[in-house]
Formats: C-alpha cells, structure tokens, sequence
C-alpha cells in the first residue's frame, strides 16, 4: 500500500482548503508591513474585493465563522462609520486598481438594514471605485431577507445571493443546533425568485446526525425546487469552540466521527452529486455545482493569480507573498474585543499589515497547486511554468501518486481529479500543504 494510500485510508474528511495557507498559520508580523510597500509590485488590474460583516441574527452549532450574534444596537453603525473610514484610507495608499469582483460575506451582511445595506455599497462605489458591472455576491439568511433589502440589492446589480439552508428538515436543523423553521426558509428563497433577478446559490450540508439517504435526497429535491444556479453541498465537520463540540465532548455517540461514518458520508456525497449532475449541473468542485451555462460572462478574476483586498474585522487580503488579516477568533467575548479594537483603530492604522504569514516561494507554489488542483478544471502545467520559471512534477513528485492511484489524470497541459480523486479533496488539500504550515496551525491558540 502505498503511503498515499494509508494516508486516504485514514480519514476522508480532513479540512477544507478553500485558501492556502489557512488562517490558523497567521501570527503576529515582528513588525508591522506598510501596505502601499505590499502592494507596489502587485498586478492590480483584476482584484477581488472582499468586505466581511461580523454580525449574525444567531450563531448555528457548526459555525467557527468570524460573527458576533446580536450585537447591541449602535455596533453596526459605528462598524460601518470605520468601514468607512478603511476604504478612504485604503484608495490612498492602493493607487491606482481595477476589481474584477466584488463580495460582501460574514457573518450575515443582511443583518444590516436596507438602510445600511445602501450605505455599505455607497462606501465601496465612492471611496474604491467599484463598478456596478462587475459581479457581486452577498450572502444572506432566510431570517434576514426582505423586500426592501432585495430592493438594495436589485439596485445595486448584485449578481449572485447565496443562502444558507443546510437542510430543509427542521429535525436535521435541530440536529446542527440551528434555530430555523421551514416556513422562513420557503418564505425567504420564494421572496429572492419573485423580488430579485439575482443568480441563486443554496448551501446543504450532508453528514448531519440522522440524515439518511432519502431525507437527503428531500432536502436536494426541495432546493431544486426553486431553480438555483448554484449549489454548494458541505460536508459536516465538527470544529473547535463551536456548538457541536460542546455536545460532542459530552456525548460522543451523538456525532459519530470514526472512519465507518465518514463513508456513509462520503456515500450522500456521491448520492447529491449524481442527481445533481443528473438534474444539469455540472461540477466545478468537490463541494460546487453550477447550472450548466450559469457562468458570468463578466471580467475574469483568477484566484491563482490575482489579489484580493478585504475591508473589515476577519477580512483577508492576499498578494503574492504576504497574506494577511486582523486576528482571528470564535469565542463571543474574544470576537467582540476584535471588533472594538478595529473600530478604535486610527486612520494611520489602516496603511499597516500588523498580522499574517509570509509565502515562501515553495507556499506560493504549493498555493497555486491546491488552488488549482482542487477545482474540476485542474491545474494548468504550462500556467505553472511560466508563473514559476519550474515545472510541477520536478517541485512536488508526490504528484505521481495521484496519478498511479488513479486519482489525477493528465489531459493535455492539465492535471485533473478524476472523480475519485475530487470526492477526496479535503483530505489531499491538506496532504499538499507544507509541515511549517501544519505546525504553525497545530500550535495554533484558540480564542
């Protein structure tokens, strides 16, 4: 057997590496960098603008997402007032940029009041330049759409709103320790296809305690109902400080977590993926599925390539050799001291990078592998070269065994996932990352 092999074997479900290098690997900068000094040499035509809104109506058991839940009642405006404040700051230093695209994310930015709402896209259009043609995605919550909100939106040309159901059985939603009824789901998703001309993404997670085949296939069943573009189907997993692992730690049978379950698992997964690619879908990862012709014919924003700038508390921001963000936490008391600290920052404050991690060559290569690698399109070897000036079989041979287990197969200039090598993403993600990266998160403190 070889060690890839025994490695798989393991644990199927290991991490989700939706970015490299993960959060938990950032820590304090000896001293802080000057943002205009890390962005001098950036390509700063296509960047992705991302701005984070750490506030939720409630916090569900699997969360660990930067939110505070029901902040009191001036919070959010005096968050918007720095939110505010950052972005004039940062067209002083950014100079000159074009954004490929824009997202708000959280928390839940539609905790907001359309009032607010409206003012935190005035805040984007008129200190950043933002363009209403550009494609913009917001993440909402069936307790928090409303006519007038989808009114901000509609006017703000939000192209995509993407919902988090999870599962459309109340049981399972009790199970994930999430307040939610199915009248509010219904009324919520309805509310988005009759008020707003948006593409719709719905979030489902699969692996949750009781969840069969059939009460599965009812949750897929009822979000294609409602005709989304996009689906993105979540494996369960069970995560530091959060409400799950709570009731885990005091009843283990609860959520069973040893290698049998993580099959049946893995067994739902391939069950949504096939009706999914039935219903004509097509796979883009382990985790998202897109109508077939769904995609924006918008400008291009590479996640290998390009830059990304985060406004706001939990915000990441990524050039090519530093990522960096404010500090990370999921405690209430922790997040809520993070917030007041932002909002006290100075203007001056806002031109420095105090916290992060520094890419060596070999991460932003191992970045640019797992990013690719991971979606169903693959990794483009020539791409890679003439990024790197070195080919990619020389820098990681561990690829051969991708290839060897039937797990990736060469097509052309690109390496790809067979379907058996994608439904084991969460675990190869984390097999490609480097062991200084897998210590800096394993002696990781939590707050």
């Amino acid at each position: 057997m070889s060690s890839l092999q025994a490695y798989l074997d393991r644990q199927i479900y290991q991490a989700y590496s939706y970015s490299y290098p993960h959060k938990t690997a950032y820590r304090s900068f000896a001293t802080p960098y000057a943002l205009s000094d890390l962005w001098a040499g950036e390509k700063r035509d296509a960047l992705f603008l991302y701005v984070h809104i750490p506030f939720c109506e409630m916090r569900c058991g699997f969360c660990n997402l930067f939110t505070l839940v029901r902040p009191n009642e001036s919070l959010p405006e005096r968050y918007l007032n720095t939110l505010e404040r950052q972005a004039r700051q940062t067209a002083n230093w950014l100079g000159d940029a074009k954004f490929a695209r824009f997202a708000l994310g959280g928390g839940t930015p539609t905790y907001f009041s359309a009032k607010q709402l409206q003012r935190l896209f005035e805040i984007a259009y008129n200190n950043l330049g933002i363009s209403q043609d550009i494609p913009c995605s917001v993440e909402t919550s069936p307790e928090t759409v409303s006519t007038d909100k989808l009114e901000v939106l509609r006017n703000a040309q939000v192209d995509r709103i993407s919902i988090g159901i999870q599962s459309f059985l109340e049981s399972e939603t009790q199970a994930l320790a999430r307040r939610q009824n199915n009248r509010s789901v219904h009324e919520a998703l309805t509310l988005i296809r009759e008020h707003s001309a948006s593409q719709l993404n719905i979030d489902l997670i699969y692996g949750i305690p009781g969840q069969t085949p059939e009460t599965w296939a009812q949750s897929l069943q009822q979000a294609l109902h409602y005709a989304p573009e996009e689906l993105y189907l979540y494996p369960l997993y069970i995560r530091k400080q959060t409400g799950l692992e709570r009731i885990q730690s005091k009843n283990s049978s609860l959520i069973p977590l040893h290698n049998e379950y993580q099959h049946s698992m893995l067994s739902l997964y391939r069950q949504g993926r096939d009706m999914l690619i039935a219903e004509g879908y097509e796979q883009v990862s382990m985790r998202m599925f897109r109508k077939t012709g769904a995609q924006s014919s918008a400008p291009v924003y590479c996640c290998q390539e390009d830059g990304m700038l985060g406004l706001g508390a939990g915000a990441r921001s990524y050039t090519r050799q530093v990522h960096y963000s404010s500090e990370y936490a999921v405690g209430r008391t922790s997040i809520s001291s993070l917030i007041q600290h932002y909002i006290e920052q100075t203007d001056a404050d806002f031109h420095s990078a105090p916290y992060g991690i520094i890419l060596t060559e070999d991460e932003q290569k191992r970045r640019y592998l797992i990013q690719s690698l991971l979606l169903a399109e693959g990794l483009d070897l020539d791409a890679y070269e003439m990024r790197f000036g070195t080919r990619c079989a020389e820098d990681f041979s561990v690829l051969t065994e991708l290839e060897a287990l039937g797990l990736a197969e060469r097509s052309g200039t690109r390496l790809k996932l067979s379907a058996a090598g994608l439904e084991r993403a969460d675990a190869l993600g984390p097999w490609l990352g480097s062991t200084s990266v897998h210590q800096r998160m394993a002696s990781y403190q939590s707050r």
